[in-house]
């Protein structure tokens, strides 16, 4: 039987049909029929004229409208439209679909965004990357709405994006930079967490884009609605084209609040709050100061995430708070994550349960929290039995502390440069695209198996920088990453088991551990965090400065 796939609540679309399918089709409500494939064009094709009768036997109308392989016309995705837009579910088909569903993307030109297009035809198996500016209403690339061409362009103002400007500026100022963003506002999101327990005020962790942007780099405050590598483009909702010769890829994640079935009717209210939001940080602290008795769960869920330690954070400070408080006999902590283990890397474990025995708090591991109510304070999680079955577990709460699952942007998954999961395809040790010889991608969007931190977006700029200027011919040698992220884990109010560690988990201290041993508590760790990373996240990171994250290049590599 021929595989129909789903557009529209109201379109299908398949391969070549055969009689026998009409039945199907009649059967799901299709009143309009059309066929976008040339009759002859493959020896094993039915012809339109079999498939009309059967279809009109069936009650059907049909249309036969058939359109060359590879030379589909504006022309013909106007009438297509027209044809879709009458009463009833229309089925289109041509050899495998293709036609049909380019087809139907040049005729929503005007109505959907290009990244909706984009992504419904992707879920349905197609890719329209490739016509992205014909469906923007842009026939050639050198049309008014172009931007312009830069030298590099960089997608993402966050941490990744700004560091990386600034270091390719800090070796080699004559290169044109352009990065695109549409905030306003930058966050210094490891500050957030500290937000949740009181230490920070949200203030200390917000800069305008602005003020921030490197010197001699531009910025278009823009979002990005698709990738053409083939043609070395970006396009920019609003129909707008940027050519670049090397492309940096580092938008970030998305938090996929609607993940989590009733969080997002709930949040920021019923003592249901995240520090992985801004505005929400600072519920949490009210939380936690109003919490007298009761229970607190803290939920972590499947990998990746951003700073996976920071759900078992928010958990240690506001329970040292209690602690100090006196109210922690009266409060059941517990913390419910979708792994397997309290942290990935085993050495930091140990210093972790002392803590976790000293606050009482239950450990549930493999358990991923899929529903939450708020009205009742209830939270539903998912988790396995020990014959091997899924089984559905209530909890209700007091205080819920939410980390979302976290998925790559939708511009980002639906694109060429995106792997099977959806991030941006890069080797490993080079940060370079696997496919496409001039672009990178570094930070939290990319599918390297590192942590994914500030502090690895700290050490990936440079590498990145270097070895982006060496494709240029600008520099000599190669640079490659170790996967280097830093965890500070702040398990209670003065003191920071401080992770570090690379590839395969293996550990990566900055300091000698006579200094700061990172697999126990330390005060000394506490001040690098609430002292000194905001002002080398602010004043170094992000102007270019290197201070331990010079990368490394070998004489072999230089040569």
């Amino acid at each position: 039987m021929t595989n129909f796939k789903t557009l529209t609540d109201t379109l299908t679309v398949s391969g070549q049909l055969s009689p026998t399918d009409i039945a199907t089709l009649a059967q799901q409500g299709v009143t309009t029929l059309i066929c976008n494939r040339p009759d002859g064009e493959g020896s094993d094709q039915v012809n339109f004229d079999e498939i009309e009768q059967a279809a009109t036997a069936a009650g059907l109308h049909c249309h036969y409208q058939p359109v060359i392989s590879g030379k589909v016309t504006d022309e013909q995705a106007a009438a297509f439209g027209a044809l879709i837009t009458g009463p009833g579910k229309a089925h289109a088909y041509c050899r495998s679909g293709m036609r049909s569903t380019t087809l139907w993307a040049l005729s929503q030109s005007s109505i959907l965004p290009i990244n909706d297009i984009v992504s419904i035809a992707k879920q349905a198996g197609f890719d329209m990357t490739g016509i992205a500016a014909r469906i923007a209403g842009l026939s050639d690339i050198d049309d008014a709405h172009q931007l312009g061409q830069y030298d590099v362009v960089i997608v993402g103002g966050g941490a990744a994006g700004i560091a990386t400007a600034a270091s390719i500026k800090a070796r080699c100022e004559e290169v044109k930079v352009v990065i695109i963003d549409p905030a306003d506002v930058h966050y210094y999101q490891p500050g957030w967490t500290f937000v949740g327990a009181g230490i920070f005020s949200p203030a200390q962790t917000a800069k305008t884009m602005a003020s921030l942007i490197p010197r001699g780099v531009d910025w278009i405050k823009a979002a990005v609605a698709a990738f053409d590598p083939a043609r070395n483009t970006v396009i920019l909702e609003g129909c707008r084209l940027l050519r670049y010769q090397r492309l940096v890829v580092a938008p970030g994640l998305k938090l996929n609040w609607d993940g989590i079935e009733g969080l997002s009717d709930t949040l920021g209210r019923n003592s249901v709050t995240s520090n992985y939001r801004f505005d929400l940080a600072p519920y949490t602290w009210e939380l936690v100061q109003n919490l007298r008795r009761g229970t607190a769960l803290f939920t972590q869920p499947p990998m990746p995430i951003k700073c996976a330690g920071a759900p078992q954070k928010a958990m240690y400070l506001s329970a040292d708070y209690w602690h100090r408080q006196q109210h922690l006999a009266q409060i059941q902590v517990g913390f419910y994550t979708a792994g397997p283990a309290l942290f990935g890397v085993a050495d930091y474990v140990p210093a972790l349960m002392k803590y976790v025995d000293k606050y009482q708090a239950e450990l549930n591991f493999s358990h991923k929290l899929v529903k939450v109510d708020g009205s009742t304070k209830t939270a539903w999680f998912e988790t396995g039995t020990a014959d091997g079955q899924t089984t559905i577990v209530a909890r209700e709460f007091d205080l819920l502390h939410v980390c979302p699952p976290q998925i790559a942007p939708d511009f980002i998954r639906n694109s060429p440069l995106a792997d099977s999961a959806g991030w941006v395809d890069v080797d490993q040790n080079t940060l370079r695209h696997k496919q496409f010889d001039n672009i990178w991608s570094l930070g939290d969007v990319m599918n390297a198996p590192n942590a994914k931190t500030a502090a690895a977006a700290r050490k990936q700029a440079p590498v990145v920088a270097n070895n982006l200027l060496a494709d240029m011919g600008k520099l000599r040698g190669i640079a490659h990453y170790d996967g280097y992220g830093s965890c500070p884990l702040t398990v209670e109010r003065g003191k920071i088991v401080l992770a570090e560690f690379g590839y395969g988990g293996k550990l990566l201290p900055s300091m000698p551990t006579w200094l700061l041993n990172g697999t126990r508590p330390s005060r000394l760790a506490w001040f690098l965090k609430e002292r000194m990373l905001p002002p080398i996240y602010w004043k170094a990171m992000l102007r270019g400065k290197e201070w331990l994250a010079e990368p490394v290049i070998s004489d072999a590599a230089r040569q």
